[in-house]
Protein backbone atom coordinates (compact mmCIF):
# COMPACT_ATOMS: atom_id res chain seq x y z
CA UNK A 1 0.00 0.00 0.00
CA UNK A 2 1.38 3.36 -0.85
CA UNK A 3 2.11 5.78 1.85
CA UNK A 4 0.12 9.12 -0.39
CA UNK A 5 -2.80 8.74 0.36
CA UNK A 6 -2.13 8.57 4.19
CA UNK A 7 0.26 11.87 3.98
CA UNK A 8 -2.42 13.46 1.98
CA UNK A 9 -4.87 12.70 4.61
CA UNK A 10 -3.33 13.63 7.72
CA UNK A 11 -2.30 16.81 6.12
CA UNK A 12 -5.87 17.65 5.28
CA UNK A 13 -6.97 16.75 8.77
CA UNK A 14 -4.12 18.68 10.47
CA UNK A 15 -5.48 21.85 8.38
CA UNK A 16 -8.75 21.93 9.43
CA UNK A 17 -7.87 21.40 13.07
CA UNK A 18 -5.57 24.72 12.57
CA UNK A 19 -8.41 26.22 11.04
CA UNK A 20 -11.23 25.05 13.40
CA UNK A 21 -8.56 26.70 16.37
CA UNK A 22 -8.32 30.09 14.06
CA UNK A 23 -12.02 30.10 14.09
CA UNK A 24 -12.89 29.72 17.61
CA UNK A 25 -11.09 33.17 18.04
CA UNK A 26 -13.35 36.26 18.32
CA UNK A 27 -12.52 39.80 17.13
CA UNK A 28 -11.98 42.66 19.93
CA UNK A 29 -14.84 44.85 20.38
CA UNK A 30 -12.90 48.01 20.31
CA UNK A 31 -9.76 49.15 18.62
CA UNK A 32 -7.28 50.04 21.55
CA UNK A 33 -4.68 47.53 23.15
CA UNK A 34 -7.17 46.97 26.13
CA UNK A 35 -9.83 45.59 23.94
CA UNK A 36 -7.27 42.73 23.27
CA UNK A 37 -6.43 42.30 27.11
CA UNK A 38 -9.60 40.75 27.80
CA UNK A 39 -8.24 37.61 24.72
CA UNK A 40 -5.23 37.19 25.80
CA UNK A 41 -5.55 33.89 27.23
CA UNK A 42 -7.68 32.48 24.45
CA UNK A 43 -4.39 33.97 22.28
CA UNK A 44 -1.78 32.56 23.92
CA UNK A 45 -3.64 28.57 24.16
CA UNK A 46 -4.38 29.25 20.27
CA UNK A 47 -0.35 30.06 19.49
CA UNK A 48 0.83 26.79 21.90
CA UNK A 49 -1.73 24.56 19.57
CA UNK A 50 -0.88 25.58 16.67
CA UNK A 51 2.76 25.40 17.32
CA UNK A 52 2.17 22.03 18.80
CA UNK A 53 -0.33 20.82 15.29
CA UNK A 54 3.20 22.52 13.35
CA UNK A 55 5.35 19.72 15.51
CA UNK A 56 3.01 17.28 14.39
CA UNK A 57 2.73 17.91 11.00
CA UNK A 58 6.61 18.73 10.24
CA UNK A 59 7.75 15.43 12.57
CA UNK A 60 4.57 13.19 10.67
CA UNK A 61 6.22 14.46 7.34
CA UNK A 62 9.73 13.13 8.45
CA UNK A 63 8.36 9.59 9.91
CA UNK A 64 6.13 9.22 6.57
CA UNK A 65 9.36 10.35 4.15
CA UNK A 66 11.43 7.27 6.10
CA UNK A 67 8.47 4.70 5.89
CA UNK A 68 8.42 2.48 3.03
CA UNK A 69 5.16 0.45 3.65
CA UNK A 70 2.01 1.23 4.83
CA UNK A 71 -0.50 -1.60 6.33
CA UNK A 72 -4.17 -1.66 7.74
CA UNK A 73 -2.60 -1.05 11.61
CA UNK A 74 -0.25 1.68 10.37
CA UNK A 75 -3.27 3.51 8.96
CA UNK A 76 -5.74 2.34 12.52
CA UNK A 77 -2.54 3.57 14.33
CA UNK A 78 -2.34 7.17 12.12
CA UNK A 79 -6.20 7.78 12.68
CA UNK A 80 -5.73 7.35 16.11
CA UNK A 81 -3.16 10.03 16.16
CA UNK A 82 -5.23 12.29 14.25
CA UNK A 83 -7.91 11.35 17.03
CA UNK A 84 -6.27 13.08 19.31
CA UNK A 85 -4.91 15.80 17.92
CA UNK A 86 -8.70 16.62 16.69
CA UNK A 87 -9.22 17.20 20.00
CA UNK A 88 -6.97 19.91 20.55
CA UNK A 89 -9.62 22.39 19.57
CA UNK A 90 -11.87 21.82 21.83
CA UNK A 91 -9.41 21.88 24.97
CA UNK A 92 -7.03 24.80 23.41
CA UNK A 93 -10.70 27.01 23.48
CA UNK A 94 -11.91 25.32 26.79
CA UNK A 95 -8.29 25.97 28.47
CA UNK A 96 -7.96 29.70 27.27
CA UNK A 97 -11.79 31.06 27.57
CA UNK A 98 -10.88 29.82 31.43
CA UNK A 99 -7.77 31.49 31.99
CA UNK A 100 -5.79 28.33 32.01
CA UNK A 101 -7.78 27.16 34.90
CA UNK A 102 -7.17 23.96 37.15
CA UNK A 103 -9.36 21.38 34.88
CA UNK A 104 -9.25 22.36 31.49
CA UNK A 105 -5.13 22.93 31.61
CA UNK A 106 -5.00 19.21 32.96
CA UNK A 107 -7.45 18.07 30.13
CA UNK A 108 -5.29 19.70 27.81
CA UNK A 109 -2.03 17.63 29.19
CA UNK A 110 -4.47 14.86 29.03
CA UNK A 111 -4.84 15.26 24.96
CA UNK A 112 -1.23 16.34 24.87
CA UNK A 113 0.07 12.99 26.22
CA UNK A 114 -2.34 10.96 24.37
CA UNK A 115 -1.32 12.44 21.57
CA UNK A 116 2.54 11.52 22.35
CA UNK A 117 1.72 8.35 22.96
CA UNK A 118 -0.54 7.65 19.47
CA UNK A 119 2.88 9.21 17.88
CA UNK A 120 4.97 6.64 19.57
CA UNK A 121 2.21 3.54 18.46
CA UNK A 122 2.11 4.96 15.21
CA UNK A 123 6.05 4.79 14.82
CA UNK A 124 6.89 1.70 15.98
CA UNK A 125 4.04 -0.05 13.92
CA UNK A 126 5.44 1.62 10.73
CA UNK A 127 8.66 -0.38 12.17
CA UNK A 128 6.76 -3.61 12.29
CA UNK A 129 6.37 -3.24 9.35
CA UNK A 130 9.11 -2.07 7.68
CA UNK A 131 11.21 -3.87 9.70
CA UNK A 132 13.72 -3.21 12.73
CA UNK A 133 16.54 -2.44 10.25
CA UNK A 134 14.63 0.19 8.66
CA UNK A 135 15.53 3.73 8.33
CA UNK A 136 13.25 4.58 10.84
CA UNK A 137 13.90 2.04 13.84
CA UNK A 138 17.45 3.08 12.80
CA UNK A 139 16.20 7.19 13.40
CA UNK A 140 14.15 6.17 16.53
CA UNK A 141 16.20 4.43 18.76
CA UNK A 142 15.32 3.93 22.13
CA UNK A 143 13.32 7.29 21.46
CA UNK A 144 14.21 9.06 24.71
CA UNK A 145 12.70 12.22 23.53
CA UNK A 146 9.18 10.84 22.79
CA UNK A 147 9.50 8.94 26.95
CA UNK A 148 10.59 12.48 27.97
CA UNK A 149 7.44 14.56 26.41
CA UNK A 150 4.88 11.89 27.35
CA UNK A 151 6.20 11.97 31.04
CA UNK A 152 6.03 16.04 31.28
CA UNK A 153 2.65 15.30 30.30
CA UNK A 154 1.94 12.91 32.96
CA UNK A 155 3.47 15.09 35.87
CA UNK A 156 2.40 18.24 34.48
CA UNK A 157 -1.55 16.96 34.23
CA UNK A 158 -1.74 16.62 37.93
CA UNK A 159 0.60 19.91 38.66
CA UNK A 160 -2.58 21.75 37.22
CA UNK A 161 -4.58 21.31 39.89
CA UNK A 162 -1.61 22.79 42.15
CA UNK A 163 0.03 25.45 39.65
CA UNK A 164 -1.43 25.61 35.86
CA UNK A 165 1.60 27.97 34.96
CA UNK A 166 4.01 25.38 36.04
CA UNK A 167 2.61 23.02 34.02
CA UNK A 168 2.09 25.36 31.13
CA UNK A 169 6.10 25.51 31.66
CA UNK A 170 5.99 21.70 30.68
CA UNK A 171 4.03 21.75 28.08
CA UNK A 172 6.04 24.88 26.62
CA UNK A 173 9.01 23.03 27.28
CA UNK A 174 8.07 19.79 25.45
CA UNK A 175 6.83 21.63 22.42
CA UNK A 176 10.42 23.30 22.44
CA UNK A 177 11.96 20.20 22.62
CA UNK A 178 10.20 18.98 19.05
CA UNK A 179 10.14 22.45 17.86
CA UNK A 180 12.78 21.78 15.14
CA UNK A 181 11.91 18.39 12.82
CA UNK A 182 13.47 15.04 14.11
CA UNK A 183 16.77 15.46 13.20
CA UNK A 184 17.27 11.92 13.78
CA UNK A 185 15.58 10.66 10.89
CA UNK A 186 16.73 12.98 8.51
CA UNK A 187 20.33 11.80 10.04
CA UNK A 188 19.83 8.44 8.75
CA UNK A 189 18.37 9.53 5.71
CA UNK A 190 21.52 11.39 4.55
CA UNK A 191 23.99 8.51 5.96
Amino acid sequence: MQKNRLEAFSDGVLAIIITIMVLELKVPHGETWEALKPLLSVLCSYVLSFLYVGIYWNNHHHMLHATRHVSGGVLWANLHLLFWLSLLPFVTGWMGENHFSALPTALYGGVLMMAGIAYWILAHTIIAVDGRDSMLAKAIGGDLKGVVSVVFYAVAIPLSFWSQWLAQVLYVSVALMWLVPDRRIARVMHS
